[in-house]
């Protein structure tokens, strides 16, 4: 069965951290962590060293299912962050990608009546690999879970299989 939105569904763990770098022609992905309890250093030193191969790599975590945060390498090696859910800081790791990376929180913007998250940091973290800001938006503001927000964007870049193969119970 395959969702338009996100491509091939599949069961999979609720948190998860995986790498996802492009070799040659293909994408492999890579589970770090079976839950997203890692911290932040151990995920930035997941990435490897700047300019090892292009687009990417990229990490992601999905916490929960609520939020994920997405990393790769910007200029000079510095690492640029995407939180799909900025309100969300009182899981750990969310509340450390905010404070590590100067992720500008909009307190009136965050208002808790509102049931849709907010999307903050660098929206154009996979411009590189084919998925601009403009198209990444209506992924993380649609009514989807982190991880199908996740398939989605995988299903954009041409990683969607090697991740539903990562990230299966």
């Amino acid at each position: 069965m395959s969702d338009p939105m996100t491509g091939p569904m599949t069961e999979v763990l609720p948190s998860w951290a995986v790498r996802v770098e492009k070799q040659s022609d293909r994408w492999v992905v890579e589970l770090l962590a079976q839950d997203a309890s890692d911290e932040l250093p151990v995920l930035e030193r997941a990435l490897g060293e700047p300019g090892a191969s292009w687009p990417g790599p990229y990490v992601f975590v999905v916490d929960t299912r609520l939020y994920f945060v997405a990393l790769t390498h910007g200029p000079g090696g510095m690492v640029r962050a995407l939180i799909s859910d900025v309100t969300l800081q009182e899981w750990v790791l969310a509340s450390e990608v905010v404070e590590r990376y100067g992720i500008e929180v909009d307190e009136d913007a965050t208002d808790d009546d509102d049931e849709d998250g907010f999307p903050a940091g660098d929206l154009d973290l996979f411009s590189d690999g084919g998925l601009p800001a403009a198209e990444l938006q209506p992924i993380l503001t649609a009514d989807l879970w982190a991880d199908e927000m996740v398939a989605a964007i995988a299903t954009r870049l041409g990683f969607a299989d090697e991740l539903a193969a990562a990230i299966a119970p």
